[in-house]
């Protein structure tokens, strides 16, 4: 599976005889392809050019005195192979900004639908125009409302252009965005799993808590998040999200967040030995399922932890189980 894009860094010499030699020649004779000047004037001090492959794919390449940079959600081409790679935070900020210029545009003429959500667009390009992912995530957002069930996707886009747009992740985009994979199959339980854990942040940054995501913890796992808030201790945070019963085997929904619960507390939460917070996002539960839950409000297997469901509209039920060292009045 491929991984989110991520720039190709050269420090070799580069002039335009060169790109059409060894990197245009290449992927014409492999897949076919053609190159042209790009759609968005490169950085100053920098040549580049765009490459549109017969495939549908792209590749941009930019280069200057000291080397190169080169992104495509295609093959690599050979002179390129054994090149480092960087992720647009790590790249100069002059060649990303150009880089995503290009992608935006592309991604907007598209799937013009995102073009109402820049945020969104822009936090998750690495996937949504990665090799293989770029059909599977965005089909995601569309088709299954970035799965909250019974809700229209512009909905779900509004809720997380608002969270991201506060630049809650920006410092670690490229991880969190790829949280949503990059598979050309789309896999929705993993998906949903993914976009739990922004559930669980928005919550928290709801309550007035910065978090951090993938701490690394003594036994060698990273759990999700710490939760900081001023004049507090911070507190380490694992997110699970279960699937609902009518989509899995579990035959009712209380059944279904405990099986779920204990792949947590079986794994990461009994290495570490507890003081972390087990959140339970059950945000992919349809109303009846939810009420179930709300109404009996199970065990989930640890304690302390949070259960709860959001909507695309900020509506917020939960309940807590154990002395929970967190402040959340939403619940």
């Amino acid at each position: 599976m491929a991984k989110p894009l991520r720039f190709r860094r050269s420090h070799e010499s580069w002039s335009a005889d060169r790109v059409d030699a060894q990197l245009l020649r290449d992927l014409d004779e492999n897949i076919g392809a053609t190159a042209s000047s790009p759609w968005f004037k490169p950085p100053s001090g920098y040549d580049a050019r765009r490459f549109d492959m017969d495939n549908g794919d792209t590749a941009l390449f930019a280069w200057d005195d000291d080397g190169a940079w080169w992104m495509g959600n295609t093959e690599t081409p050979k002179a390129l192979w054994r090149t480092n790679k960087q992720s647009f935070a790590e790249a100069p900020s002059e060649v990303s900004r150009w880089a995503e210029r290009e992608l935006l545009a592309e991604l907007h003429e598209e799937a013009p639908w995102l073009a109402d959500y820049p945020y969104v667009s822009w936090f998750f390009l690495p996937v949504f125009c990665s090799k293989d992912g770029r059909e599977t995530t965005r089909a995601f957002f569309k088709e299954h409302a970035a799965g909250f069930p019974d809700a229209d996707a512009e909905d779900a886009l509004a809720f997380y252009e608002s969270f991201l747009e506060t630049g809650v992740f920006d410092d670690e985009r490229h991880v969190m965005a790829g949280k949503l994979g990059t598979s050309e199959f789309l896999d929705v339980a993993r998906a949903n799993g993914a976009m739990g854990e922004f559930n669980a942040a928005w919550l928290l940054s709801e309550a007035g808590y910065e978090v951090t995501p993938e701490i690394e913890v003594t036994t060698g796992h990273s759990l999700d998040y710490r939760a900081d808030r001023e004049g507090e201790h911070g507190v380490l945070v694992e997110v699970t999200r279960p699937v609902p019963t009518n989509d899995r085997s579990a035959n009712s929904p209380i059944r279904a967040i405990k099986e779920t619960a204990a792949t947590k507390t079986n794994g990461q939460l009994e290495a570490h030995g507890g003081g972390a917070v087990l959140f339970v996002d059950c945000s992919s539960f349809p109303d009846d399922e939810w009420h179930r839950i709300r109404g009996e409000r199970p065990e989930v297997g640890h304690r302390p932890a949070v259960v709860f469901r959001v909507r695309p509209d900020e509506s917020i039920e939960g309940y807590t189980k154990g002395s929970v060292p967190l402040d959340i009045p939403q619940l």
